[in-house]
């Protein structure tokens, strides 16, 4: 399964910084590219619409109009039926850094195209001064 990268991503210096430590194992190459390519900003500063670790993002999967609500966590927290997902994963790499309105795309593990409109972001960490989480 593969992440597709588009556009601008915003990463505060937290998430960026814990991030990168994960590059020693053996990641998605989606991972790499978002962490050399986005913007980077402070937890104080970054905007409420962006999705950052630990954010509960409610999607609309753009072919199905079905929606979902998703927090994208660290590998050892990720519980998929219970919505959390990890960063690692072709869904949280694609969702991490986008903001609301914007379009994450993924492929399956079968070549499947994917998409889904961040409709809200329901709970941002940074939003509610949480910045060390």
């Amino acid at each position: 399964m593969h992440a597709v990268v588009h556009g601008e991503r915003t990463l505060t210096d937290l998430d960026f910084a814990r991030l990168t430590k994960l590059l020693s194992q053996q990641l998605p190459p989606t991972l790499a590219d978002l962490l050399a390519s986005a913007e980077v900003t402070s937890s104080r500063a970054v905007n409420a619409d962006v999705v950052t670790m630990y954010s509960r993002v409610e999607v609309v999967d753009v072919h199905t109009r079905r929606r979902q609500v998703l927090t994208i966590c660290y590998p050892g927290d990720a519980e998929p039926a219970a919505g959390f997902i990890s960063v690692l994963s072709p869904v949280g790499n694609s969702l991490l850094g986008l903001k609301t309105g914007d379009v994450a795309r993924w492929l399956t593990p079968t070549g499947e195209e994917c998409a889904a409109e961040i409709a809200a972001i329901q709970y941002q960490p940074e939003a509610t001064g949480d910045y060390s989480r």
